[in-house]
């Protein structure tokens, strides 16, 4: 609050005048006294504890102050000077205000800033000089220059001494405005002769604790004599100026004269003393007397300027008036809004009258410029009412309806009374809360959809819409289905309803012939606190749909006895023969019949009535007609697509009934045997149909076994087991082949590095090992194959299994040959001296057996 120290002692004065007259509407008040200059930080007082309220209530009141309150307890922010914020006005106090909302309450602290001895008395100038004539008469006074003291009360200027005493004695006048002025009265007479020069010391002493003092050298010289001393037309000048009047300007005119000739009666004009407010502000022309303004006045400042003007002769006589001059307030100032308490929502059910904001009003003008009346925009809900002297209350009016208007800009301005008048203003943006008053309304009073039979379950027939004038989650509407019930089942099995979007599901495939249409009700329900909500009526209409095929009620159709229709054979051209009677349990025109004959023994004997299924004949019936005549008629739908049913009608053509018995016995019998050459067909296809199926399966089962069983032999690492090929026969152990035969013989590819070659000799493919042989197998070109020979000393024979497990782990291991091997073998005795084998491996496994180099 120390940024407002430029303000003089007259705001502090108007702030006090204020809270006076506002402490009708407070809630509390609090005040403090403290000395000023005290030391930064040191404690004023507990606001909270001495108000009564706790730290709680200021948060949740979002508390405003004026000054640097915080935390409920107000603390020195600066060195406070009682003189530079208050001058000589007395008490000097700060005032502010405490805010709290919802609700609101308005609270007031008062802090009175106590004067210390700080200041001692001064003077403008250490000394002043006199020219004081020899021949001046006892009781002859002189103004002295008053000092000034910035404290007030006890610490203030109490009284002057002057010393020495010997010519002069001090004189103290008091004056209206509480000020004290010095003069110097001449009680000895002066004697140049004795003393040219005086020095004199006036003492100017307060009354504080302890006790300061300032001192000021008077030098007076003593002159020759001098009769008369200046005189003033008037003891007592005034004048009037207007605040912010240019510099420079002439304020009045003074005037003296003097009786004396020469230069004794030669006038000059100084001012002789001035209060300290006043210094440099006025000047005084020392030869015509002209008072002109030299600086600024401020009527909000200073009201009334006191000047004290010397008029002094040559001879040293002097003469005093004094001078008030009055400031006249011209409307120089706007009004000052301040926003003490605002609130930037307030929820739109609030009632008539709530406080919405609080407002200060200053205006630093006086009288009519002073006096200031605040308004607010028109076509708003709400009022200015003011609380009490410079402070206003915005409160609502009427009813709130955020739905209507969301936000309000409220501009408050403020008008003063002078002429031309001033005004202020400010905007307030006021936003309007939600609150749940309106429940979801739907877009019709009800609804009635229509969906066609025989629909996918789960498919959507129709949305209804719900809206909601509120806000946010207020305004969030969701759909519910009512609780009732269908021909005694539940709706919730007919229909169902999506909370978020409103659309209507149907959870079963409906059936026109068993439900036509019904009705429920669906629910819109909002998501505030508590929840608001609306009901509407909703009607579902089955549509039909041609599902039906038309039903033969007559003639009947049965599976064991023939109905035949008698036709005499004088009969006339349109003899009613029979009628069809056909129903279909749709509706509309998917119900709208029609007959047609479809065959006949003879078309050109009946015919069928379109709407009316009626048979008639067409022509005379004759002897050549057939007794047994069997109609074919379709009865068809008019629906899209159209939907049929056939019916046979049986006539016979006869004038009796013996007759009629006997030609129909056959028809019988022809009916049996299609019905059971049809049962016959039927079951022959099924048959045919399983055996193929069968066979597939069979192959397919195969084609798997045989592929699984490659893959376990690839995969496998078991030894080979010599295969012996058809037809093969050891004769008393000789290993002779009696026939020729093509066989695989597995060699290495690389001769000169090991002991097998793949190799084909003609028609023959086999592997002729030689355990005795330390080189390379030879291959076999010739066509005359060894096996061939019976003579040929090599014998060959069918290797053991022993000899196939030898010979694999030697081409694996690559140590050793297979002569090595088979030299360390025990052969059996029935293979006697024959150290030839042949191994036979079959094409199809040619890939598992595999010698690596």
């Amino acid at each position: 609050f120390l940024n407002s120290a430029g303000r003089c002692w007259l705001v502090c004065c108007m702030l006090l005048f204020i809270s006076i007259l506002s402490l009708a509407s407070v809630l509390g008040h609090v005040s403090y006294s403290i000395p000023e200059e005290m030391a930064k930080g040191s404690l004023v007082g507990n606001v909270v504890q001495d108000l009564g309220l706790d730290l709680k209530r200021l948060k949740s009141g979002k508390a405003r102050v004026y000054s640097s309150e915080k935390k409920g307890v107000l603390l020195i922010k600066h060195r406070i000077d009682r003189e530079a914020l208050c001058g000589k006005s007395t008490p000097c106090a700060l005032h502010f205000q405490i805010i709290l909302e919802n609700p609101m309450e308005f609270y007031s602290v008062t802090i009175e800033i106590t004067d210390i001895n700080d200041n001692p008395p001064a003077f403008e100038t250490n000394d002043v000089q006199f020219n004081i004539s020899e021949s001046a008469v006892s009781g002859t006074t002189f103004v002295l220059e008053r000092a000034t003291d910035l404290d007030v009360g006890e610490n203030s200027l109490k009284t002057y001494v002057l010393k020495p005493t010997n010519n002069f004695n001090l004189k103290i006048n008091n004056q209206v405005d509480g000020s004290k002025n010095v003069e110097m009265v001449l009680h000895a007479s002066l004697d140049r002769e004795k003393n040219e020069h005086l020095s004199l010391v006036l003492t100017a002493v307060d009354g504080g604790e302890p006790q300061m003092s300032g001192t000021m050298q008077i030098l007076i010289n003593v002159l020759d004599a001098n009769d008369n001393a200046p005189v003033f037309t008037q003891p007592v000048y005034k004048a009037s100026i207007n605040e912010n009047t240019p510099l420079g300007t002439a304020v009045l005119t003074v005037h003296a004269t003097d009786a004396d000739d020469t230069s004794n009666g030669r006038i000059i004009y100084s001012i002789s003393s001035k209060q300290d407010y006043s210094r440099g502000l006025f000047e005084v022309n020392k030869d015509t007397g002209v008072i002109t303004l030299m600086g600024h006045v401020d009527y909000e400042k200073l009201r009334t300027f006191q000047i004290n003007i010397r008029a002094s002769d040559g001879g040293g006589l002097t003469g005093f008036c004094k001078v008030i001059v009055d400031v006249v307030d011209i409307n120089d100032n706007k009004p000052d809004i301040h926003i003490m308490s605002t609130s930037t929502s307030i929820p739109e059910d609030a009632k008539t009258n709530t406080v919405v904001t609080m407002i200060n009003v200053e205006d630093a003008d006086s009288s009519e410029n002073g006096k200031v009346q605040c308004t607010i925009n028109d076509n708003i809900p709400f009022v200015m009412r003011s609380s009490s002297n410079s402070f206003y209350s915005l409160l609502t009016d009427s009813d709130l309806d955020r739905e209507r208007a969301s936000e309000y800009n409220i501009t408050v301005t403020c008008s003063d009374e002078g002429v031309p008048s001033l005004s202020s203003s400010v905007t307030l943006t006021l936003q309007i809360s939600d609150v749940n008053d309106n429940a979801p309304v739907f877009e019709r009073s009800s609804y009635e959809a229509y969906i066609v039979e025989n629909n996918t379950p789960g498919l959507s027939i129709f949305t209804v819409k719900a809206r909601d004038a509120d806000w946010n989650q207020n305004a969030r509407v969701s759909y519910i289905l009512e609780d009732s019930s269908v021909n005694g089942v539940p709706v919730s099995s007919y229909v169902s309803v999506s909370a978020d979007s409103g659309v209507i599901h149907a959870v079963r495939s409906f059936d026109y012939e068993q439900i036509k249409d019904f009705h429920f009700r669906v629910k819109a329900q909002d998501g505030g606190s508590p929840p608001l909500s609306s009901n509407v009526s909703v009607k579902i209409l089955i549509q039909d749909h041609n599902d039906n095929a038309p039903q033969v009620l007559y003639p009947v159709q049965t599976g064991g006895s023939l109905v035949a229709e008698m036709v005499p054979r004088s009969a006339e051209v349109g003899y009613l023969v029979t009628k069809v009677v056909a129903v279909d349990v749709d509706s509309g025109q998917n119900a709208w019949l029609s007959y047609k004959l479809q065959k006949a023994t003879d078309r050109a004997l009946f015919e069928v009535g379109l709407q009316n299924g009626e048979i008639r004949t067409i022509r005379q019936v004759t002897d050549k007609d057939a007794v047994k005549q069997r109609l074919t008629v379709v009865v068809e739908d008019n629906g899209q697509p159209s939907r049929s049913a056939t019916v046979i009608v049986n006539v016979a053509v006869a004038d009796s009934f013996p007759e009629v018995l006997s030609e129909f016995t056959d028809f019988t019998q022809d009916k049996e045997y299609n019905d059971n050459l049809t049962f016959y067909l039927v079951l022959a296809l099924a048959v045919v149909s399983f055996l193929f199926i069968t066979c597939l399966v069979v192959i397919i089962s195969v084609k798997i076994y045989r592929w699984r069983q490659s893959r376990i032999l690839y995969q496998s690492n078991l030894p080979v087991i010599p295969y012996y090929p058809p037809r093969y026969s050891d004769t008393l152990g000789t290993g002779t082949l009696p026939h020729v035969y093509n066989y695989e013989v597995c060699r290495t590819t690389d001769s000169r590095k090991s002991d097998c070659k793949f190799g084909r000799a003609g028609s023959q493919n086999v592997l002729i090992m030689d355990p005795s042989s330390t080189g390379t197998m030879q291959r076999i070109q010739s066509e005359n194959s060894i096996l061939d020979e019976p003579d040929s000393p090599l014998e060959v024979r069918p290797c053991s299994p022993v000899e196939v497990l030898t010979i694999i782990s030697a081409f694996q291991r690559k140590k050793t040959t297979y002569a090595q091997h088979m030299n360390r073998i025990p052969l059996n005795a029935e293979y006697g001296d024959k150290r030839h084998c042949s191994l036979f491996v079959p094409k199809n496994i040619n890939h598992l057996f595999r010698l690596k180099s």
